[in-house]
């Protein structure tokens, strides 16, 4: 196991809107930080992730989609935790616009069956 594999935490949800709630979570905390979306497909698998670090180690937020998105940008509504996919960002002042970056390799090594 390499040094990079020791210290990554893999965090899979179970839907979407859970994955946003540490989104919705951590812009709204002291730090007010906003992660950004990351999507790749790996192993045949779509997936969508946050990558955080955190003292110590690095965390991978993630979901398998079953569809790549076809949008840049998703609005997560910061009162009730909806979210859209969308083209741009918007001007909905309780929202939060989130890019969605598409990666063609990243040396995260998600624990997903193939």
């Amino acid at each position: 196991m390499s040094q990079s594999e020791w210290f990554t935490t893999y965090l899979q949800y179970e839907n979407l809107k859970d994955m946003l709630n540490v989104i919705l979570y951590t812009s709204q905390s002291f730090m007010s930080i906003t992660p950004l979306l990351y999507y790749i497909t790996y192993h045949d698998k779509e997936i969508l992730f946050i990558h955080t670090g955190i003292v110590g180690g690095v965390v991978a937020h993630y979901h398998i989609l079953n569809e790549k998105p076809n949008t840049k940008f998703l609005e997560l509504n910061k009162m009730t935790g909806d979210f859209n996919y969308i083209k741009g960002i918007g001007n909905n002042p309780q929202s939060i616009y989130i890019p969605i970056i598409s990666l063609v390799k990243s040396t995260l090594k998600f624990p997903v069956e193939y």
